[in-house]
């Protein structure tokens, strides 16, 4: 299964509650790049030369991993986080099969509202909202008492430009799944909860 969105949508939060409770396993590719990079694994070692020079880490190495990752699997499991293009998507293909493809649909004003309210904690990266989740003291992280921080790509032009990319790329692979006849659409704004239970409700739909 594969969990398609713009970023702000919630794909990260509504992931890890559907592995937990569907007993799935999440596959997150920057949680692959880093594990990969702190084990010093061949591709680890390929991926920080990318990573350490500001470059985009190639298809290739991503898929590579995913490979790694998915082979040592007996269960089914989420993607989160790739694919990002059409050439991603047929290149997953060719290693897995997807069932799937969850579509959450939140307008942009809202995302870009979602965004440039989030704050993280230095310390222990918990994320929190000025509005949906705001800190119970002012800019220190519940957990851990450490310093919160907007990251420098949560600003509202940085937003806008992500949006537009994610419009010309990430878009078409809607239709990609939907030609497939395994996508579906699922309104991803409102309460985590009441989204969730939407995605629930969808999969459970498809399923049958």
């Amino acid at each position: 299964m594969v969990l398609l969105g713009a970023p702000g949508s919630g794909k990260g939060t509504q992931a890890k509650r559907l592995c937990q409770e569907l007993g799935l396993t999440l596959i997150s590719t920057g949680d692959l790049l880093r594990e990969a990079v702190r084990n010093n694994t061949p591709l680890g070692v390929k991926a920080k030369g990318f990573m350490d020079a500001g470059k985009l880490v190639p298809d290739e190495l991503v898929i590579g991993l995913i490979r790694e990752k998915v082979s040592g699997l007996s269960g089914g499991f989420l993607i989160d986080g790739f694919p990002r293009n059409l050439e991603q998507a047929r290149m997953l293909d060719e290693i897995a099969d997807i069932n799937l493809a969850v579509n959450l649909d939140v307008d942009e004003q809202i995302i870009v509202d979602r965004i440039v309210n989030r704050r993280s904690c230095k310390q222990c990266n918990e994320v929190y909202h000025l509005i949906a989740k705001p800190t119970r003291e002012e800019g220190m992280c519940d957990k851990c008492g450490g310093e919160l921080y907007q990251r420098t790509d949560d600003t509202e032009a940085v937003v806008r430009e992500r949006l537009r990319v994610y419009k010309e790329r990430t878009l078409p692979l809607a239709e990609f799944y939907c030609q497939r006849g395994i996508l579906v659409d699922v309104d991803g704004q409102g309460e985590i909860d009441d989204v969730y239970g939407r995605i629930l409700a969808a999969i459970k739909k498809f399923k049958n």
